[in-house]
């Protein structure tokens, strides 16, 4: 019994904390985004796949929802003195991390390999897979015509601007990882998290043969809706679907995933609008999605488990 797991940001790294809770570890594997990495004072930064190692390890910061609990700020102090960049925080556990993380990488190990190599420090016991070792980026247009990336976007400006759309540079020319090929297609059940369909979904979907692949699956996919009465819980999802004119609904998600996945999960705010997920093409599970409740997450993840092998 494999469970794999499309994923990026907090969504994602709750869904597979409830996945943990409710399989044998070494059944999970979490195929994480990577177009959100970005390098700043000479450091690989991930923080998809270091969102996700960290909350599966419990060591969160939970008031954030990223970062290490109980860190400090000392480094980033003093890059400040100096008069230096540090709109984007590291805490001073944290750099220990992309310290790691970028001597590897510089001595030729591959992202994947790095990965394996953080997880297994923190003994998460599942895989956390990148996407793809080759870089992409996502850059977002605004409406004022500026690109910017994403980082820019999210942490620098806290996605506060009107978006016009999204670009997955590098995309086109990466390749997906023997082990991702490998995890979808041998998957018992495939499920796309509930994250940012756009920027943390998007980017997965855009490396060559990825979308093929899951669509090719699409009888054992299931997708969990990341909107909960018309809004997103965390995060610009339901704003940035809005700006690049979708309905920010289960039903928008529906029509971007049907595709997809055969099965949607929704909560149970939108009950009412299980029969239009399915008109819409998709066979819609009500059930409680919000994961901040002891146990929702791994009921969540049985009931799509479930969904998907047609237990």
């Amino acid at each position: 019994m494999t469970h794999a797991v499309l994923a990026g940001g907090v969504g994602a790294a709750r869904y597979l904390t409830g996945a943990l809770e409710a399989f044998d570890a070494t059944t999970v594997t979490g195929i994480v985004n990577v177009a959100d990495d970005v390098v700043l004072h000479g450091l690989h930064i991930s923080p998809d796949l270091d969102t996700c190692t960290y909350t599966l390890a419990g060591a969160i910061d939970p008031g954030r929802g990223w970062g290490l609990v109980d860190e400090t700020w000392q480094a980033m102090a003093e890059l400040g003195r100096y008069g230096g960049e540090n709109w984007f925080s590291l805490g001073d556990r944290d750099l220990g991390t992309h310290l790691f993380r970028t001597a590897r990488l510089h001595a030729g190990a591959s992202l994947t390999e790095v990965t394996a190599e953080i997880t297994a420090a923190w003994e998460l016991g599942c895989r956390l897979l990148p996407v793809t070792d080759d870089r992409v980026e996502t850059r977002v247009e605004l409406t004022d015509g500026r690109e910017v990336g994403f980082q820019e976007y999210f942490v620098g400006m806290q996605h506060s601007v009107e978006v016009a759309g999204v670009r997955f540079a590098g995309a086109e020319a990466a390749a997906l990882s023997p082990q991702v090929t490998t995890a979808i297609e041998t998957a018992d059940a495939l499920v796309i998290a509930p994250s940012n369909p756009i920027v943390s979904i998007g980017p997965l979907l855009a490396v060559p043969g990825l979308r093929e692949l899951v669509e090719a699956r699409r009888d054992r996919t299931v997708a969990v809706s990341p909107i909960i009465g018309g809004a997103a819980l965390k995060g610009p999802a339901d704003r940035m679907l809005r700006e690049l004119g979708e309905e920010s609904s289960v039903v928008g998600v529906a029509r971007r995933y049907r595709d997809l996945a055969a099965t949607l999960v929704i909560d149970e705010i939108d009950r009412d609008l299980a029969p239009a997920v399915e008109a819409a093409g998709m066979r819609a599970v009500v059930m409680p999605t919000i994961m901040n409740e002891p146990g929702v997450a791994a009921a969540l993840a049985r009931a799509c488990h479930d969904a998907a092998t047609g237990s």
